[in-house]
């Protein structure tokens, strides 16, 4: 797995090229010398965040319970109705 690195104008010049690049491994992409964007296959993308996750799964998550959450009660009025 490779690390490659491209200029924003490399970048708008040959998308081609650097879609190949990622392939490969992480494209870097620069503006004005200094790391901006980093460009991934889909297939890396999936890995990093773990995949499609469900929301049961989310909140069954450990150490969820540790989190204090006291919400406050709702106070939700109807608005007068106009017939006229």
């Amino acid at each position: 797995m490779g690390l490659h690195t491209f200029t924003s104008r490399e970048l708008n010049q040959d998308i081609a090229r650097a879609k190949r690049a990622a392939r490969d491994g992480p494209v870097v992409i620069t503006d004005r010398g200094r790391p901006a964007h980093v460009l991934l296959s889909y297939d890396d993308y999936r890995k990093l965040t773990g995949g499609a996750r469900s929301l049961v799964d989310a909140l069954a998550m450990p150490g969820l319970s540790d989190i204090p959450f006291e919400p406050g009660r709702a106070n939700i009025t109807p608005k007068p109705v106009d017939l006229d």
